[in-house]
């Protein structure tokens, strides 16, 4: 027999109040599970056309060597080229913003008067980022990172990871196995709801961005831009906010160009040509294929998911944000049509079985 509805009501929230809970106390203990889990589940997919060939474990095995090599491989030739490259941003930045300042005065003079604020914003500017960028650098990575033990990170991550994607459909089972029977139909139709939208919006997006982002990289390296590896890393990582990505991405690279560039119109160009063409393969090609247009998580919903989270909880929160926001969504999105069907929204001019003469009473 179902529950009454103020008794459903109870215990979700009861559930609600614990994953709260459980992110508020163990984020920092909890942070590599959710590592792993993620990657299992972005895995999974591969894992599931492997298993055709090949036994799951094997299938497993396979794909763990074949990511623990390319980890290895971008780790020894990207990383330590993109961290060089940042220290040299940071300490060229003193020398762009002078130049900026002499271009603004010589074209722009009433701006740059005395006092006048563009003068405020800019003196000193690039002192304070040459100052501050390390600092930043070390920041960014020890809220990332340092919230656990990062050697105890990398060890437990891997193995989080390959044991929840050996197991998942197992596990996926068991859970199916212990919700309440009354709802189970309901539950499992609300979950692959949930799942359609973070497969095409996690694995989908994730793929675009690093699609998008080895493309501006190297596009912009081969264009001889100083900094293409960094503006191409920006570019797609941002990429997953439609349109940011390329401004901001955009911007970065066309400003460093016309530093680097300045009086050679023709690099220029070639710059503004590869974050236009990324733009078209981006909204006509890539995207439309990997994301498609039935995601459903709009880019303010997912901000807004993003911000409430990271300022509760961390860098955990960030994590857990996208798949938070997708689950709300899609339980708002059901909510919406439990409404749209039920006697609330309805009225008496949606029930068949209303005599006409009531409507006119």
């Amino acid at each position: 027999m179902l529950q009454p509805i103020r008794h459903q009501a109870l215990y979700w929230t009861i559930v609600m109040v614990v994953f709260i809970l459980i992110l508020w106390l163990l984020g920092d203990v909890i942070l590599p599970f959710l590592v792993g889990g993620a990657i299992a589940y972005f895995l999974d997919p591969i894992a599931d056309r492997l298993e055709k060939y090949m036994s799951r474990p094997v299938a497993t095995i396979l794909i763990a060597v074949v990511v623990t090599l390319f980890f290895v491989v971008v780790s020894l030739a990207v990383f330590p080229l993109l961290f060089d490259q940042l220290r040299q941003l940071v300490q060229t930045a003193p020398q762009i913003v002078d130049r900026l300042g002499t271009f603004l005065s010589t074209n722009f003079p009433d701006l740059m008067k005395d006092g006048s604020p563009v003068d405020k914003a800019l003196a000193g500017l690039g002192q304070t980022i040459q100052d501050r960028g390390g600092e930043l650098a070390k920041t960014v990575l020890s809220s990332a990172m340092g919230v656990v033990n990062f050697v105890v990170f990398i060890v437990v991550v891997p193995v989080v990871a390959f044991y929840m994607l050996l197991d998942w459909d197992k596990i996926v089972a068991k859970v199916d196995g212990m919700l309440p029977r009354d709802y189970a139909p309901t539950i499992e139709h609300l979950g692959r709801d949930i799942d359609r939208v973070l497969s095409g919006f996690v694995r989908g997006q994730v793929t675009v961005c690093l699609i998008l982002g080895t493309f501006y990289a190297v596009s912009l390296m081969a264009a001889g831009l100083n900094f293409g590896l960094i503006a191409g890393a920006i570019a797609g990582t941002l990429t997953f906010i439609p349109y940011v990505g390329a401004i901001i991405g955009g911007a970065l690279s066309i400003g460093l160009a016309l530093f680097q560039f300045w009086g050679d119109w023709v690099h220029i160009g070639i710059v503004v040509a590869i974050f236009a063409l990324g733009q078209f393969l981006e909204g006509n090609i890539v995207t439309p294929k990997l994301v498609g247009d039935s995601v459903g998580l709009h880019p303010l919903w997912l901000l807004f998911a993003l911000s409430v989270f990271g300022t509760l909880f961390g860098f955990v929160g960030m994590l857990v944000a996208v798949p938070v926001a997708a689950m709300l969504g899609v339980l708002a999105r059901f909510a919406i049509q439990q409404y749209m069907r039920g006697p609330l929204y309805q009225g008496a001019s949606g029930r068949d079985d209303m005599p006409a003469k009531d409507f006119a009473e």
